[in-house]
This record gives structure tokens, C-alpha cells and sequence, in this order.
């Protein structure tokens, strides 16, 4: 063996790169892609309704700009993904939609109408351990509200995710939005002397409940959690009694919106405290105003685990409790949250500037809608293929697609090289509805024959001899080559919604 025989590029098999996905990432099929679309534009319609404008920012921001509230913001690579331009400065990808908002506001404040309203989606990146149902990259789709201090901003969120969710056709009974404000919260953590170092730990715990019950977050208030891998997650070190008067400010409680609030007043004796509750009360009157009080309701449970949130918070749960793919038994849980966050522009400008806003978590409310039996991404069919029954004669079938693709058809001509076995497999792996034949016996008279897969893919189920006949010849037909559109036209006006 030669001296070069390992060197990259000179074709040993040692040196070849191994073909696989990176953790925590996904790759996206056709069909999820179009689900996803589709659901996004239903989305958007929504947003664009309640008067959000588009707006697209970069996917790289100066670290500095994402703020303090990453997971540890004493090591800049943690929790996002960050590399050092020319300059030695850090760049990191975005860890979501609402940083890069707060950076975009503060350079253009003064041009901006105020309030300002603005929707935004795309990909955003966590440097963090993934596991079943997180992933290291994720699409959001954020509305936000700029410049407005009344909290009749925060209760128009939470009603434009009640009418999301319906546009979604997720019926009433079937989801909920909660909401809460984190001042009630930030009163007991003052009244218990948590300094700020801290604070973020007991948010995270708190935001757990769902998934941990009281037991789990008990245990991340105190010196910390195993989990079932054998990971250890250190606590946020409170005693006993501090401990429990957290968990008595944000366990759910029962009752309507009023009886919830004449609760919360007794639990909460600080004056942050009273704020929150004020707060509640205006957005539980708007939204009673509003003919949501059904579906809008308070939660001192819910607070978010993020640091930035200074006011009102609120989530979007689909409560259905159905069976995945493996007939296990799931909770679906948070799509769609958001909350208050008054100070975030502030860290450019020096100015409070307040904001609000409600973040899509696209996957997860993708997954629940499909789960849900919606937006399956499956409706869609591949295109017409025109097989290649004569290699020499490659223009006139080239022809044939750009005569369907100019009457709107999706067309395309068969590029492989396999004879007309692998060709009809072809199509049948791309979904096509139908195929266009023309072999030189059709091209003498003129004609091609039109294919229908789907139809066609029945026959063998049909018992009765004349009724076989005729969907044979439904099957597959002739036409003169000039009718090719009004041909494939026929098969495809079958197959209509």
C-alpha cells in the first residue's frame, strides 16, 4: 500500500465521511414541508387579520445582542451556536424571534409607527441537549406588539391564539390559553430574598410542572433532580418553607376567571404582587368583553421560563390526551406562548420601551394538528410523468411536459435511463395520478396514451368481469396528441377535493 492511499480524496473507504443526521436535528420529507406551509399560511391569514406585518430578520446576531438570558451567559457557545468573525467579535445563531426584535426596534425606533406590530417566521437554533420531541433547530412563527403599555395588548395575543387555534380547526373543548403574570411570582421571590442568580433556576423549575407534577419541581427548587437517563439537573438550593410558599403562588387552582382571582389575592401580600392580580383582572374583563372567557383563562401555573418576561405570560395548550404512533398515550400540551417583556429594548437604548408577544412553537403544533387527524400533508400528488418510450425522440416528449406545465399541470420528463418497468415504479414512488405513453405505433396515429395510476392501482380488487372492463378502459385511454391537456385534465379532475 502506498504512502498516499489513507489521504483524504484518493478514495480509501477509511477516510470516507459516515452519512449521518446530526442530533437533534431533522431532515423534512415533501409532505411535512406542504403540511407545514399549508398551516403556516392559515397562520398568517390570522395574523395579518388583527393588522401584524411581515418582518425578516438575520439568523445570525452579535452574541452580545441575544442578551443575558441565555442558559448560561457566562460562556457565549452555551445554548446557542457561536463562532468569532475576522474582527474576533462572537456571532451566534438566533435563539429565537424575539432578541433579534428587540435589536431591530432599537436601530430603527425612531422611524417606527408605535405602536409597532410585526409577525416573523423562520428557523431558530438551541446549542442544548436534545431528546425526544427537542430539537437543536425548530421553526417559530412570532406576533409582536411594540410600544404599547396597556395590557389590553397582552389580551388581544391571547385572543388572537384562540381564533389561530379555531382557524386551525381545533375546535372549541379542545384547547385552552392560560394565563398569568409573572409579578405575582417575582413579589414571593422579593418577600424570600432570591436574588436574580437564582431566579432563572426557580423559572425553569416552575415551567416544569406540567411535566414533573409538584413532586419534580419540588425537588429543582431544593438541591436538584435525577432523571430517568441518570443526568443530574442542580437545584435552586431553597429551604423548605420558601419552597412551599412558591409552589402555594403557582399551582393551578380551581374555578372560573373571577374565583381564581379572589384566590390569588389571598395568596399574594406583596405589592408586585397586587400588580400582577390588576393586570389579570383587566385582561380577564376584556376578555369576557371579548367573548373568550370560555377559552381564555388564569393560571398562576403558567410563568415561563424565560428571565426577560415582566408582566403578563400566557400559553396555548391542546388538551387532548391521545395515542401516538406506537399506541402510547401523549399529553400534546403548550403551541403557542408568550408574555410581556418591557425591558428587553431597554438593554440597547437605555429606555423602557414595552412590548409584548406570542411565539407558534411550528413543530410541535404541527405534530399535535396531525395527531389530530389535520393537515396530514398527504392531499397533494406528484406530477404527471411522461415516460420515455423512445430515447430518440426526447424533444417531442419534452414538448408534451411544457404543454401540461403551460396549461398549469405539474409535469415532468422521466430523466433516468431504465426501460418502461422501472419508469412505471418511478411514477408510482412520486405519487403521480397519471402517466403520459407514446410509443412509435401512438405517434403514427397521432395519439397518446394516458395512464391512471391511482385508478388503475384498484383493478386487481374487482371481481365482476364487465365492471373490471370498464374501469380498465377508465384506466387507460387514448387521445389524440393535441387533446394531451383535456386528457390529463380528465384523470386529475377525478381526484379533486
Amino acid at each position: 500500500m502506498s504512502k498516499n492511499d489513507d489521504k483524504p480524496g484518493q478514495g480509501s473507504e477509511n477516510t470516507r465521511p459516515e452519512a449521518r443526521l446530526p442530533k437533534g436535528l431533522q431532515d423534512a420529507s415533501a409532505q411535512e414541508i406542504r403540511a407545514t406551509e399549508a398551516m403556516l399560511a392559515t397562520i398568517k391569514k390570522v395574523f395579518e387579520l388583527y393588522g401584524f406585518e411581515p418582518l425578516a430578520s438575520p439568523a445570525i446576531e452579535y452574541t452580545d445582542a441575544l442578551g443575558k438570558f441565555l442558559p448560561d451567559e457566562d460562556r457565549p457557545n452555551a445554548g446557542v451556536f457561536s463562532f468569532q468573525d475576522d474582527d474576533d467579535q462572537w456571532l451566534s445563531l438566533r435563539y429565537d424571534l424575539t432578541a433579534p426584535l428587540a435589536r431591530y426596534v432599537a436601530e430603527n425606533y425612531q422611524t417606527l409607527p408605535k405602536p409597532f406590530r410585526r409577525y416573523q417566521t423562520g428557523p431558530v437554533w438551541r446549542n442544548e441537549k436534545p431528546g425526544p420531541g427537542r430539537f437543536r433547530q425548530f421553526m417559530q412563527f412570532d406576533a409582536d406588539t411594540v410600544g404599547a403599555p396597556s395590557v389590553a395588548a397582552d389580551a388581544e395575543l391571547c385572543m388572537l391564539a384562540t381564533d389561530t387555534m379555531e382557524a386551525l380547526g381545533v375546535p372549541r373543548g379542545d384547547y385552552v390559553v392560560k394565563v398569568n403574570s409573572r409579578k405575582i411570582l417575582d413579589g414571593v421571590l422579593d418577600s424570600i430574598g432570591i436574588e436574580d442568580g437564582r431566579r432563572l433556576t426557580v423559572l425553569r423549575a416552575i415551567d416544569k410542572f406540567d411535566r414533573l407534577g409538584e413532586e419534580g419541581v419540588r425537588l429543582l427548587l431544593g438541591e436538584g433532580r435525577k432523571d430517568e437517563s441518570g443526568d443530574f439537573t442542580k437545584g435552586a438550593g431553597l429551604d423548605a418553607g420558601d419552597i412551599d410558599k412558591v409552589i402555594a403562588s403557582t399551582s393551578p387552582l380551581s374555578g372560573g376567571n373571577d374565583a381564581v382571582l379572589d384566590q390569588l389575592v389571598q395568596l399574594s401580600d406583596t405589592e408586585a404582587g397586587a400588580e400582577g392580580i390588576e393586570e389579570l383582572k383587566t385582561i380577564a374583563s376584556l376578555v369576557e368583553a371579548g367573548g373568550y372567557a370560555d377559552r381564555i383563562v388564569i393560571d398562576p401555573s403558567i410563568v415561563r421560563g424565560l428571565e426577560y418576561y415582566t408582566g403578563p405570560v400566557f400559553e396555548t395548550e391542546l388538551t387532548p390526551t391521545i395515542k401516538d404512533q406506537r399506541g402510547q398515550t401523549i399529553r400534546l400540551g403548550s403551541v403557542m406562548s408568550g408574555g410581556r417583556y418591557d425591558g428587553l429594548v431597554a438593554r440597547f437604548t437605555g429606555e423602557r420601551v414595552p412590548a409584548t408577544g406570542i411565539s407558534v412553537g411550528v413543530s410541535r403544533l404541527l405534530f399535535g394538528l396531525q395527531l389530530l387527524g389535520k393537515y396530514k400533508g398527504d392531499e397533494s400528488k406528484g406530477p404527471v410523468v411522461v415516460l420515455v418510450f423512445d430515447k430518440d425522440r426526447l424533444g417531442n416528449y419534452q414538448r408534451m411536459v411544457k404543454t401540461l406545465r403551460d396549461a398549469g399541470i405539474r409535469a415532468e420528463l422521466y430523466l433516468g435511463s431504465s426501460g418502461m418497468k422501472a419508469q412505471m415504479k418511478y411514477a408510482d414512488k412520486r405519487g403521480s395520478p397519471c402517466v403520459v405513453i407514446q410509443g412509435g405505433d401512438e405517434k403514427e396515429r397521432g395519439e397518446v396514451q394516458i395512464k391512471d395510476l391511482v385508478l388503475g392501482a384498484t383493478l386487481t380488487k374487482i371481481e365482476d368481469r364487465e365492471e373490471y372492463l370498464k374501469k380498465q378502459a377508465e384506466a387507460q385511454f387514448a387521445v389524440p396528441e393535441a387533446d394531451l391537456v383535456g386528457g390529463v385534465s380528465k384523470v386529475l379532475d377525478r381526484y379533486k377535493a
